[in-house]
């Protein structure tokens, strides 16, 4: 089979530039630095104290000290492990249960209408039941992070399995593919693309749910050091936990999309075309 000029051009076209590919990033730092930038003038021009929302240049030192002093990285890493392992519990629940209710009409019809009910209970409301049943150390903290990790994965799942087209699904069972190879060659393929997604979406409430787990008596951790510093004073810790919280999600969600992509490459998306 020969290639011809237009395939060879449109997949050149589908490629970005290598030049783009290496700015793309920094441009997605010029926000955040040019709004910095900005509040430090502010700041150091005496039109604000920079008392309640401290210059780029104070949150700097308070990291500093905390790194310095071993604290960042004791609480970074007690952080990351809980929502490492709730993560993991509620995306293996998820998809359990979201590939049941997808492929199985009557299983669908039994639990979903449950899941759904208990998916519009605020998270906080976990809080009390979850300490009287597994008290206020690590079991009850992961517990609360896997509940919000699996309603997304859960609802990724099973929304993508039944948008599987049918004529592809017919189209396998023409060719006499068995259950698993179904599964396998065609439902699998199909659904990737929207699972990726549904687990981005969990990691991102992964990380919204340890705040509220580590306001559970926890002694340790970023959502420690949000009230450490709320509860003496001290705005310049909470933002640097605030920021410290934005840079371990853009990274977690930055090792998903990369270890997923090679999984994805089959896709023709208009992304790709568009250079975005």
């Amino acid at each position: 089979m020969t290639i011809s000029v237009a395939d060879k051009a449109e997949a050149a076209e589908a490629q970005p530039p290598r030049s783009a590919r290496l700015w793309r990033p920094l441009l997605g730092l010029a926000l955040p630095v040019a709004l910095a930038v900005t509040w430090e003038i502010v700041v150091r021009l005496g039109w604000s104290d920079g008392r309640l929302v401290p210059p780029p240049s104070v949150i700097g030192t308070t990291l500093w000290e905390l790194a310095r002093t071993g604290e960042l990285w004791q609480h970074t890493r007690a952080t990351l492990l809980r929502v490492v392992a709730g993560f993991g519990l509620g995306v293996a629940a998820g998809t359990l249960f979201g590939a049941i209710a997808g492929y199985s009409a009557l299983t669908r019809t039994i639990i979903d209408p449950t899941l759904q009910a208990l998916r519009a209970i605020p998270s906080i409301a976990w809080v009390p039941l979850f300490i009287l049943w597994l008290g206020i150390f690590e079991a009850s903290k992961i517990t609360l992070i896997a509940v919000g990790v699996f309603f997304p994965v859960y609802l990724g799942v099973m929304g993508a399995i039944l948008s599987v087209d049918r004529k592809i699904v017919e189209v396998g069972r023409a060719f006499r593919l068995s259950g698993p190879a179904l599964v396998r060659r065609i439902l699998l393929p199909a659904v990737l693309p929207a699972y990726v997604v549904s687990l981005r979406s969990g990691l991102g409430l992964g990380w919204m749910f340890v705040v509220a787990a580590e306001f559970m008596g926890a002694s340790e951790g970023l959502g420690y050091l949000l009230i450490d510093g709320q509860q003496l004073g001290k705005p310049a810790q909470i933002v640097a936990a605030i920021i410290t919280f934005a840079v371990l999600g853009k990274t977690t969600d930055w090792i998903l999309t990369s270890g997923t992509a090679p999984f994805l490459r089959w896709e023709d998306r208009f992304h790709a075309r568009a250079g975005a």
